[in-house]
């Protein structure tokens, strides 16, 4: 059984990280795919081009088994709705199982994604603790809860800090770091 791990990952940071190690480890996943989102219908934009946020991604799991990226989101146009991601991955992949990893702060929000019952036909849903946010009961379709650990740090904290020439060392692995001084993102002011 594969788990997604959506996101905006913009850009990937160590929360995201011990999130899917966990989630993978406390649900018995072959894997966890982190899906960098195309254009979400729910924000206004990124901050970092998608192919930066998918390479950014690559570099953080590249050296841990168990750890993958799903680029579906980013190859696809139009707003990314997870509904169509899971049938493009059950098409590609018919044999596999989907489990969807959804944060609390997302979860709030569940019934109204694109065809929420749809997902809930196609992955199980596991929603999951985010520091200051509790996920809601759990659901239909065989959802259920984990609880991860709180660690707060958020991409807007990792993207301020980079602005204003902070260091984002032990924020997000080194490699990102690396990459995001290399590409001088985030170093504008957003909006």
């Amino acid at each position: 059984m594969v788990g997604l791990l959506g996101g905006s990952f913009d850009p990937v940071h160590h929360g995201h990280l011990v999130t899917a190690v966990v989630l993978r480890e406390r649900l018995g996943l072959s894997e966890v795919r982190l899906v960098p989102a195309g254009a979400q219908p729910f924000k206004a934009g990124h901050a970092a081009p998608g192919e930066h946020r998918l390479r950014m991604v690559e570099l953080a799991v590249a050296d841990y088994p168990g750890l993958a990226v799903e680029r579906a989101e980013l190859d696809r146009p139009g707003p990314s709705y997870m509904v169509d991601t899971l049938r493009q991955l059950r098409a590609r992949e018919p044999g596999e199982s989907w489990t969807l990893l959804v944060g609390a702060d997302a979860a709030a929000d569940f019934s109204s994604w694109r065809e929420s019952e749809t997902i809930l036909e196609l992955a199980k849903v596991v929603f999951f603790d985010r520091a200051g946010h509790t996920p809601p009961p759990v659901g239909p379709g065989g959802s259920e809860q984990v609880v991860v650990p709180a660690i707060e740090i958020s991409a807007t904290d990792v993207r301020a800090r980079v602005r204003h020439g902070r260091s984002i060392r032990y924020w997000v692995p080194d490699a990102v770091a690396e990459y995001v001084a290399t590409h001088r993102l985030y170093v504008e002011d957003e909006g």
